[in-house]
């Protein structure tokens, strides 16, 4: 039987219904996510272990609770050109390999100043792991529903921080601090490496390279055996071409200004999202409420997974950038309406519930964005480069709070002050739409022809 003409990778994934071998993609991405928010929970739950067991100050566990951050972001901005060039899939295994292990090696750490290098030493495999993880199920997506399937992926870092908080609660007590950890480390490399060993590389990225159409035809054929008959295959993209890979796209003259705009949102987002749980229990606390209560009501805030599902189900229907920036300015309104409700219980458990959801939906929701900015080249990079400096928002966000304090703010001063980092977002986002507007949609140009 001969075989017939060119296939154009997406339009083929656009037209055959989402496959079980793309749900195995996705629940692979999914695991990895989810253990990215256990990890990060995690150190934060066996902290008072720790005081206990090495006799140690408060002060002294600053570097250790912050060297997965530092991590996360060198992780981050190394892998992601590593990603463009070497591949979504390569870089996939050696991050969940470096992370597993290096958290199983955590559980055996001797003194604090060992733990320290090893947690930063998570952090990058981590950091490595998520913006790959975005980058491969982006590209095994359908376009219509690209942005609704990245956002239930990013469901799982919540679910992963709660699980994390349940395990902990029950195996501190039971099996101590460091079965905590193994489990953290076991988990990705009995779950993660195997179907990762299984997943070929990404389609868009083989043809982008040009690869052997044998391996792109077998990737394809696990989604639908109508490819077993393509003699050659080419893609499409939305986004302008540069000519370039890796950094050269993210920073070159027509994507500049839109890399900008995707770092200082999701950077601002981040010193929302870190000030309000680093410091929410601390100032509520301080406002008058029982420990209990702050520490209950302050638990809200991280809620919102359900919020970023609808919200990619509005980014796939509607202007993605308009969508976002919406929800970071309500962000701002929300988290600007906590310091005015201190005096009332049940308005404040409303406030900090809606300003939790409505921060998680937005920032859960920037990946699939950045996703869909940058072209196949630069695609891995510009998901990664965006994780990676929002995670030093984060730095920033604890830093903010601890200064403001210092020179006594009052409890609406302080979050009155924070709400600027969702307008600024929010503008950030709107002024990325004005310079690339093609982001909201454009004619396809082709990139790439391979056959026999």
């Amino acid at each position: 039987m001969s075989r017939s003409p060119t296939v154009d990778v997406q339009t083929f994934i656009n037209e055959h219904p989402f496959s079980p071998f793309q749900w195995l993609v996705f629940a692979t991405c999914f695991v990895i996510v989810l253990l990215d928010g256990f990890d990060t929970a995690a150190i934060g739950f066996i902290a008072p272990s720790l005081l206990g067991e090495w006799g140690l100050a408060k002060p002294a566990l600053a570097p250790v609770l912050s060297a997965a951050l530092f991590g996360l972001a060198c992780g981050a901005l190394v892998c992601g050109p590593l990603s463009d060039r070497l591949g979504r899939r390569a870089m996939l295994i050696g991050a969940v390999l470096l992370f597993g292990l290096a958290c199983i090696a955590s559980a055996f750490a001797g003194s604090i100043g060992q733990l320290t290098v090893l947690r930063f030493v998570t952090g990058i495999g981590l950091g490595a792991a998520m913006p790959n993880a975005v980058t491969m199920m982006g590209e095994y997506c359908p376009d219509r529903r690209r942005a609704t399937i990245i956002n239930l992926m990013f469901c799982g870092f919540p679910l992963g921080a709660a699980l994390g908080g349940f395990l902990a609660a029950w195996m501190i007590p039971h099996l101590g601090w460091r079965s905590v950890l193994v489990l953290g480390g076991v988990t990705p490399l009995v779950l993660c490496v195997p179907p990762l060993l299984r997943l070929p590389e990404s389609v868009r990225y083989m043809v982008a390279n040009g690869q052997p159409v044998e391996r792109i035809r077998a990737a394809l054929v696990r989604i639908s055996a109508d490819a077993a008959e393509a003699s050659a295959f080419s893609m499409t993209e939305t986004a302008p071409q540069t000519g370039r890979k890796g950094l050269g796209v993210v920073l070159s003259p027509v994507y500049l200004v839109g890399s900008l705009m995707l770092w200082v949102a999701y950077f601002m987002g981040l010193v929302i999202f870190y000030a309000s749980i680093n410091w929410m229990p601390i100032l509520l606390k301080d406002a008058g409420l029982p420990p209990a209560h702050a520490t209950l009501i302050a638990a809200l805030f991280p809620l919102g997974g359900v919020g970023a599902v609808l919200c990619g189900a509005l980014m796939d229907r509607f202007n993605a950038n308009r969508i976002i920036a919406a929800c970071y300015v309500l962000t701002a309104l929300s988290v600007g309406l906590i310091g005015q409700a201190a005096g009332d219980v049940g308005a404040l458990v409303v406030v900090v519930f809606v300003a939790g959801v409505l921060m998680n939906t937005a920032q859960s929701s920037m990946p699939a964005l950045a996703a869909a900015f940058y072209p196949t080249e630069g695609r891995g990079t510009g998901v990664a480069w965006m994780l990676g400096i929002g995670r030093f928002g984060g730095i920033a966000g604890s830093f903010l709070v601890a200064e403001l304090t210092r020179r006594h703010f009052t409890f609406g001063g302080i979050f009155a002050t924070v709400a600027v980092a969702g307008l600024i977002a929010g503008v950030a986002l709107l002024l990325k739409q004005i310079a690339q507007p093609h982001t909201a949609g454009a004619a396809p140009t082709a990139s790439g022809s391979f056959g026999h």
